[in-house]
């Protein structure tokens, strides 16, 4: 892990606010992309192929396959099922670390991820009272995140471009590590987890493998460790334990992980009576941050250094995620620093898929609506007062629409 993040530090990851840049536009002719809690396919793999794929996203890892030593939880779907695999979960994990005297971010020992579990009592990990640092993450829904993928940098160029100068996302760049050394050319604007520390989701498959599982691939070999302290000694399978192969030189696992998701279906929109209360959304500016709608790259486009070929299933379709996937300050920052992301940045929540969660925000600590609307400040300040002034009317329209995405 220690040798991987060596790797990153040398790639400049840019927070950028692109007012010199041009977004180019898509001139196609782009179609909605298919949505639905149903576990069928967006058409990237066969219905067969998708179902074999979910289940290996489904299957229970345990000691022998190498999970742990220290690890969050045992399947994908712990953290990604409800109500189908791949969306959201009322699942949180631990974060935790300091600041330096000079105001620097320094994570736990091992690193700022505290896992839940381990395979042996002794190698337990705990917060410290040092740590003064801590927060909860929330898992994310990932249905639909193929098309995420396949949006092209130049429309976060675009988003960036329209919102109004105090609400500008921060945008990262990223190397999609399945692509080779970190360069310029092998990085994209990120989109994936809560900090937005990856571009690809074969590189987010395997981190997750790793952070949440502790299962060992080729992109991230290493094991971690529990409070800093080596696991060897409860270490049974050699590394990397999901061991690349002539067909799959990422690892089966992770390749069948990203495969399946690159096949779901965006979360379908609910039954509204009316448009009413999306009007209002948008009048008071949540889509400033929580963009409705963003296009994927054509067909044939090359990302990830040639290693993911947008198909026809994922080319050229408009998503509506209600969500910008950039980073914004909105003063509810977790302090952690992940990917040299500033502490104080968190990465707009997607709202499609909103009505199956009940812990709301990145720390899940909202359990309401209105709980994470009041929560909303800095850069979103200037909307919570406009929602506040709303009538009781435009307020009932408007909890009707976001309780039907």
């Amino acid at each position: 892990m220690a040798r991987l993040k060596k790797r990153l530090s040398r790639l400049p990851f840019i927070t950028v606010f692109l007012t010199l840049l041009v977004a180019v536009p898509l001139i196609l002719a782009a179609v909605d992309a298919p949505t639905g809690f149903d576990d069928v396919t967006n058409g990237f793999e066969n219905q067969t192929n998708f179902d074999l794929d979910r289940a290996q996203f489904d299957s229970i890892e345990q000691i022998t396959d190498g999970l742990g030593p220290v690890y969050n939880a045992q399947a994908c779907r712990e953290c990604h099922q409800n109500p189908v695999s791949a969306s959201s979960a009322q699942f949180n994990e631990v974060r935790a670390g300091k600041l330096n005297s000079d105001g620097t971010f320094v994570d736990h020992p091992g690193g700022s991820l505290i896992n839940d579990r381990a395979i042996d009592a002794a190698i337990q990990e705990h917060v410290f009272d040092t740590d003064t640092i801590r927060t909860f993450r929330t898992s994310l829904n990932i249905l639909g995140d193929g098309f995420v993928e396949a949006i092209p940098d130049s429309e976060f160029v675009r988003i960036f471009n329209a919102q109004p100068a105090g609400m500008k996302g921060g945008i990262v760049r990223v190397a999609a590590l399945e692509a080779g050394p970190p360069s310029i050319s092998t990085s994209r604007i990120a989109r994936f987890g809560w900090k937005d520390q990856h571009s690809s989701l074969l590189s987010f498959a395997a981190d997750a493998y790793l952070n949440e599982m502790g299962i060992t691939s080729p992109l991230f070999p290493t094991e971690n460790t529990s409070n800093g302290n080596s696991v060897a000694a409860f270490d049974t399978v050699a590394d990397p334990e999901d061991a690349a192969t002539s067909a799959n030189p990422f690892g089966p696992d992770v390749e069948a992980f990203t495969r399946f998701m690159r096949s779901t279906k965006a979360p379908p929109r609910g039954p509204i009576a009316s448009d009413v209360g999306e009007a209002v959304f948008d009048r008071i500016g949540c889509q400033n941050c929580h963009t409705d709608s963003i296009t994927t790259a054509p067909q044939g486009t090359s990302f990830n250094g040639g290693t993911f070929i947008v198909d026809a299933s994922l080319g050229s379709k408009t998503i509506h995620p209600y969500g910008d996937f950039m980073l914004h300050d909105i003063q509810t920052g977790d302090g952690i620093v992940q990917a040299l992301t500033p502490g104080a940045y968190i990465r707009t929540a997607p709202l499609w898929g909103l009505r199956t969660r009940t812990r709301l925000m990145h720390d899940g600590q909202s359990l309401t609506i209105l709980d994470a609307i009041n929560r909303h400040q800095g850069q979103a300040a200037t909307t919570v007062t406009a929602f506040n002034a709303l009538s009781a009317t435009d307020k009932a329209a408007l909890f009707d629409f976001l309780n039907s995405l």
